[in-house]
């Protein structure tokens, strides 16, 4: 069944560039210049995802998945033009699926689309009477569950991008395993998309902050310098 994606942004290139390679891959499109025009079409004709420009006239990206969260779980990812920490982490704590800083390549934000996509099959699949065919992941205070894509660590919740979630679940799923950095790329890019070494590298620095936030003494994914990363298991 072919995907449906909307695209909320107020640059009209950008509308017809990431449309343009969205239908090339297969995707259906629909595109809106604002968020007050998006939301009514997005809660009662929803897409398969959207995609939301964080800077927008009128109403913004950040409101716009305020307001979309009362009603729905729409996958969505952020777009914006700053790499700006506070909206991604305001952005993700209101219910955002991913984050990418504008200028971004298209084919990485395809491979970023199609894994939230597979992301959602799981709960897609228990509203037709088959959830939770992939269990939680119980690791010591760590526990993932890829169906709701859901992480915490002692009870406290990580808010994790579906990127970083990928790297994490497949360090977890062998503690004490070390994975190359070739072996993450492969688990979160799963679609021919090359990154080089510094982007593994940068995801494992923001997976820590993000734990330690939530536990200052956490230390559970160890770098192997030469080698990789391993999940220690407390």
């Amino acid at each position: 069944m072919t995907a449906t994606i909307a695209l909320v942004d107020d640059d009209r290139n950008i509308l017809t560039s990431v449309s343009i390679a969205l239908q090339a891959e297969g995707f259906m499109t629909r595109l809106y210049s604002d968020g007050e025009a998006a939301l009514k079409a997005l809660t009662d004709n929803p897409p398969d995802l959207a995609i939301f420009d964080i800077k927008m006239p009128k109403m913004d990206g950040l409101e716009l998945l305020r307001r979309l969260r009362e009603k729905s779980r729409l996958p969505v990812i952020f777009l914006t033009s700053k790499d700006d920490e506070l909206d991604e982490a305001l952005g993700l704590a209101m219910g955002a699926d991913d984050y990418i800083a504008k200028p971004f390549s298209q084919r990485l934000l395809i491979a970023r689309i199609r894994a939230i996509l597979r992301r959602t099959e799981p709960a897609q699949a228990g509203a037709e009477g088959q959830a939770d065919a992939e269990g939680p992941i119980e690791r010591g205070r760590l526990v993932m569950d890829p169906a709701r894509h859901r992480v915490t660590w002692d009870g406290k919740p990580v808010t994790l991008t579906v990127t970083e979630f990928l790297i994490l679940e497949t360090l977890a799923q062998r503690p004490g395993i070390v994975k190359t950095r070739n072996q993450l790329m492969d688990a979160a890019y799963q679609d021919d998309i090359y990154v080089d070494d510094r982007t593994i590298d940068s995801h494992i620095k923001r997976v820590r902050r993000k734990f330690r936030e939530a536990d200052p003494a956490f230390d559970s994914i160890e770098t192997l310098y030469g080698a990789g990363y391993r999940f220690s298991e407390e």
